[in-house]
């Protein structure tokens, strides 16, 4: 799955093929090197700029923009020419002598994209926030330890309410006090699509005690009673009333202007289908339309995030710019298969040049526990961390985010200083290993640390250097 919704609790069932065998090398014959596989070819046309058959160094750190990016260009450079040439960028050069076994893979050139991503870097694990508190907004103090720990962040749904009035106008302040801190910071807001939480002045219509029209009709109703569905106290939405998408995708362009924002977290994929499950092609096709209708509100440069997008849903995927793996009762619902699986998906994601948030819900794992308080909490997400961080880590891509916590308040997680997240990481030398095919056990190569997972016993190691 390309995300897990906390409303579907769905899991991944797939079970990873095991890697083949490695095979035994053969020595290189001194023939013409084997043909560059066509899209190291594309990278390598994009990196030589001056089209004359070789990368110089200053092409490759052009588009690099990497602190190490002289190192790395060494690295692929075999024969220490000052050039690099397709047949060592594509690693298909004749080769007198066997490489070394920790030689890193070849880092690829950056897919173009239209939107604009945040300020992407491995010096640290990469943090995605996510918090809101409805009753105020954030002390000053608090704006800077979120701001030092993470410079991609969204505002949840009902932040500030109580202070503002309108959650829309609690973001806008929020966002405003964030880019004073750090310019460069990426903040979004956020707007669900299946629920109708009346929490800004454009949805405030939906919390009250009768719904006039033209807004009843954006609600699905109940078959039994004729009144608006709920599911717990909110109200449903209709993706399939099609004046409705319109109004919900420019509802949301307007609210990324509003509140200033650099782009929206989508909540609640699914368009209600479990409500009219014979009618699920139809729904999924309203819901993508609709996407695309709000990608246009908002803008090319603004960042559209969906949560809980299905792997058969190619159509969304496309359309959005980002997506999150949310998990949110992990111990209970993420399996080793499933883990696999978001390794995969990460890998497709940032082959297109989209971002990814790896969301992790800590809970208490032994059944029938109760946890009674915050220190509680946050005392088993500081003994989840290893495991959890490792995982994020041995599938981790450019662009990949890690959230962690144990809800979406801002005292779920959001200002605990895991000193883990601080320590220097570097870049990974290559993509993770699975040394026995018949065990879970997978490592990775960081420029400053060493990973180990063993996905069957739940446990990580992280060996900083």
């Amino acid at each position: 799955m390309l995300g897990i919704s906390a409303c579907d609790q769905r899991v991944a069932d797939s079970t990873p093929p095991a890697p083949a065998p490695k095979a035994v090398e053969q020595p290189v014959a001194k023939s013409a090197p084997p043909t560059p596989p066509p899209v190291k070819a594309n990278q390598f046309e994009k990196l030589d700029a001056d089209k004359n058959g070789a990368v110089a160094l200053e092409e490759y750190k052009a588009r690099s923009k990497k602190p190490d990016a002289d190192a790395r260009f060494a690295k692929i450079d075999a024969d220490k020419n000052g050039t690099v040439s397709l047949e060592e960028w594509s690693g298909t050069a004749a080769k007198t002598e066997e490489p070394a076994a920790e030689e890193p893979s070849a880092p690829a050139a950056e897919v173009a994209v239209t939107f604009r991503r945040p300020p992407f870097s491995w010096d640290t694990v990469p943090i995605y926030q996510m918090f809101g508190d409805g009753k105020r907004l954030l002390t000053d103090a608090e704006l800077k330890i979120v701001a030092a720990s993470s410079d991609f962040i969204c505002i949840e749904k009902s932040h500030g309410i109580s202070k503002t009035g309108c959650a829309w106008l609690g973001a806008a302040r929020e966002i405003e006090r964030f880019k004073k801190i750090d310019p460069k910071m990426f903040c979004l807001f956020y707007f669900n699509s299946a629920y109708a939480f009346p929490f800004s002045k454009d949805t405030g219509v939906f919390g009250a005690k009768v719904v006039e029209e033209p807004f009843r009709s954006f609600l699905i109703s109940d078959p039994k009673t004729g009144e608006p569905k709920r599911r717990g106290a909110v109200r449903m939405y209709d993706v399939l009333n099609p004046e409705f998408r319109t109004w919900w995708a420019e509802t949301v362009g307007k609210g990324v202007r509003e509140t200033g924002a650099d782009g929206v977290f989508v909540d609640q994929m699914h368009g209600n289908v479990f409500s009219r499950r014979k009618q699920k092609n139809e729904v999924d096709a309203a819901q993508a339309e609709m996407m695309r209708m709000a990608k246009k509100a908002i803008g090319p440069e603004k960042i559209l995030l969906l949560n809980g997008v299905d792997e058969d849903r190619p159509d969304l995927f496309e359309i959005g710019d980002a997506f999150m793996f949310e998990h949110a009762n992990a111990a209970r619902f993420l399996t080793k298969e499933a883990i696999v699986k978001d390794w995969d998906d990460m890998k497709k994601i940032a082959a297109a040049g989209k971002i990814t948030v790896w969301r992790i819900g800590v809970n208490k794992e032994a059944k029938g526990a109760k946890l009674v308080s915050e220190a509680d909490l946050e005392k088993f997400s500081r003994e989840r961390l290893s495991y959890y961080l490792a995982a994020f880590l041995i599938g981790a891509q450019p662009y990949s985010y890690f959230q962690y916590g144990w809800g979406w308040t801002l005292q779920d997680g959001a200002l605990v200083d895991y000193p883990e997240f601080s320590k220097p990481l570097g870049a990974p030398k290559a993509e993770a290993t699975r040394p026995d095919p018949a065990a879970w056990i997978f490592t990775r190569e960081f420029e400053k640390a060493s990973v180990r997972v063993d996905l069957a016993a739940g446990q990580g190691e992280i060996h900083w250097h």
